[in-house]
């Protein structure tokens, strides 16, 4: 019960304070950073849900914290492994943008 307890204030202390953040930083490049740390721990935290809904259960698994989705995805491309669900983010995002995700 604790763990949820502190995982229900991490949460609702999240959004204010990176608007408190970007306050005090001020930096250019401060969105686009966030939003890939954001990505990175999506791919992490729901590594579960893509993996079994993004791709075919033989795919290159989300989860690795050092990847993006969009990363994974491009990996996913050029094995052909995406399911179609996968397929139909990939058309959203582009495939260029997923392919140039990749992290060697």
């Amino acid at each position: 019960m604790i763990n949820f307890l502190l995982y229900l204030i991490a949460y609702a202390l999240y959004l204010p304070l990176s608007l408190i953040n970007f306050a005090l930083v001020a930096s250019p490049g401060y969105f686009r950073d966030s939003a890939i740390t954001i990505d990175k721990l999506a791919n992490r935290e729901f590594r579960t849900l893509w993996n079994k809904t993004l791709i075919l259960p033989d795919g290159y698994q989300f989860g690795n914290i050092n990847e993006t989705i969009s990363g994974v995805l491009g990996k996913n491309i050029k094995q052909n492994k995406l399911s179609k669900i996968g397929k139909v983010l990939v058309y959203i995002l582009t495939e260029k943008h997923c392919i140039d995700a990749i992290i060697n």
